[in-house]
């Protein structure tokens, strides 16, 4: 049964997700990782061999390309414990014409990097496409459970967050040659809840967001308001919600996957609904109340999910999925890993073939292939 994340909220009620013993041990772990790889090199250094899984692929995940981790430095702020954003990154082997997509990937809470890039199996995807992978790792001194701050949008947490990831990238890009055009993000849970603060803060950057069990915008600004907003949803119109953080009349736009398993009980799946909602108003297929307008919507069901795809001119803006059965996990993972689970269709899959259809220009547009 997958794990459950709505303690990481509640940390000093009895339900807490793991013993205090694996809590340390993984900890432990991180940290002898973290002595390992400052022997080899002050900033970054190759990654230890994969750990084999007891699911397929039984290669766990890392692949066969370049993996390296290192440090970006983050704007100074006020209160922030940690200046520095830790990350990995994947590079496919092989060269290939012309620049390479990136897609940034984002763990949520009691996650490493490790337990995303494996539980995920996304590298395999980078090798088979040919793009990048980028994943940023939240500091455990800056929350206990490793959470990125989506629900304080201030810049010594959420928006500081995203702002680093946003450096990191622009870093990136010009050190590593990356296409700028075609930048993604995807998130689980709280990293959903960020990858939603870059699409706002942060669209030119960019060409398309996919968010798995993420919550709805526009409510949350602390722990106890981002638990109310977690198991209910925005208490308002969700429209009304996203017009009070950005102008949607001026915004370029930002092609969404919204992913969401059924039995979800950490963030409950009417958070999803809100999201398509809060997107199609941020892509100008919504009116101010969240009606449809200027697009349809197409409905399919397979592979036991339910597919709506708000469309313009025939072509998906806007898609959801509602996933049977599955609880607050990552869908067709390695079910080896917590928080990943083999129900439902390989969202890493789902994702990346959502992302290739999009590049950023002045304005978001579909790539016609």
């Amino acid at each position: 049964m997958t794990k459950s994340l709505t303690k990481v909220w509640l940390g000093g009620m009895k339900r807490m997700l793991s013993p205090a013993a694996k809590r340390a041990a993984r900890d432990a772990q991180r940290i002898t990782r973290d002595v390992l790889e400052a022997a080899a090199s002050p900033a970054v250094s190759d990654l230890s061999p994969p750990r084999e899984s007891r699911v397929r692929p039984r290669a766990a995940a890392w692949a066969a390309g370049e993996w390296t981790r290192g440090e970006h430095p983050m704007a100074p702020a006020l209160g922030r414990l940690v200046q520095n954003l830790a990350y990995g990154l994947y590079v496919p082997p092989g060269r290939r014409r012309g620049a390479m997509p990136l897609v940034v990937m984002l763990h949520g809470c009691q996650q490493s990097v490790d337990e995303f890039v494996q539980g995920t199996r996304m590298n395999l995807l980078a090798d088979k496409h040919g793009f990048a992978v980028l994943y940023p790792e939240q500091s455990l001194r800056a929350h206990a459970h490793g959470c990125w701050h989506w629900y304080e949008d201030t810049d010594r947490a959420g928006r500081g967050e995203a702002n680093a990831v946003a450096s990191l990238v622009d870093a990136l890009v010009d050190e590593r040659g990356f296409d700028a055009s075609r930048v993604y993000v995807a998130g689980l849970s709280a990293g959903a809840g960020l990858a939603s603060l870059l699409a706002l803060h942060h669209p030119d950057r960019f060409a398309a967001v996919a968010l798995h069990s993420g919550p709805a915008l526009g409510e949350a600004n602390s722990g106890i308001t981002a638990m109310d907003v977690m198991r209910r949803g925005v208490r308002q119109n969700p429209a009304a919600a996203v017009d009070a953080l950005v102008d949607a009349s001026g915004y370029p736009g930002m092609p969404a996957l919204i992913v969401q398993g059924d039995g979800d009980h950490v963030v409950a799946p009417k958070n999803a609904d809100q999201l398509t909602v809060q997107f199609m108003r941020l892509n100008g297929l919504a009116d101010s109340r969240g009606a449809l307008r200027g697009g349809e919507r197409v409905e399919t069901r397979g592979a036991g999910a339910q597919i709506t795809d708000v469309c313009r001119d025939g072509e998906p803006v806007v898609r959801l999925c509602h996933v049977k059965g599955l609880d607050h996990a990552w869908a067709g993972g390695d079910e080896a890993v917590p928080f990943h689970a083999a129900v439902g269709p390989d969202a890493s899959a789902m994702i990346w073939a959502f992302f290739e259809a999009y590049r950023r220009t002045v304005a978001t547009e579909r790539r016609i292939v």
